[in-house]
């Protein structure tokens, strides 16, 4: 009985042990391919000089599309689906260099933005607050972004 607990608990501490972080990312390290950008966007003079994989606030904002609440409100709910969706695009465009998709997802994300606000009238005070918790987070880290593009 000794030996069959002993070989249990060498079991459990070598598996517990070999566990690694995992990347909860959207962005991952083979999502594009070497040649980054669009053909359009080759001969462009602008580039992005941001390591988006390294950057606090694209992480902050994957952190935030991935751990958004779900709302009693349909509408409201496949409008945060678009927001999330146009914000991935962003990350993805700014990784890929491609400054004509970033301004398209600022674009789209501006307006899921506002469609958002008109929708939460229709929420109870604690989702409202909630809401815009991560409303106000989202459009603090794009602005700190696009601020740093700007600075570029």
């Amino acid at each position: 009985m000794k030996h069959l607990f002993f070989i249990g608990l060498i079991l459990i501490l070598t598996s517990s042990c070999a566990t690694e972080k995992l990347n909860f990312s959207p962005l991952s390290n083979n999502f594009y391919s070497e040649a980054k950008g669009s053909d359009s966007d080759r001969g462009v003079k602008k580039s992005i000089d941001i390591n988006i994989k390294e950057n606090v606030n694209a992480s902050e904002i994957s952190n935030l599309i991935s751990t958004f609440p779900k709302f009693k409100n349909p509408n409201l709910n496949e409008e945060v689906t678009t927001l999330k969706y146009s914000l991935q695009n962003y990350l993805y465009a700014i990784d890929a260099n491609n400054i004509s998709g970033k301004n398209r997802s600022v674009k789209d994300f501006e307006k899921s933005y506002k469609k958002i606000q008109k929708l939460r009238q229709h929420l109870n005070k604690d989702d409202d607050e909630v809401l815009n918790r991560y409303l106000v987070r989202i459009k603090t880290n794009v602005s700190v972004i696009e601020d740093s593009l700007k600075g570029n």
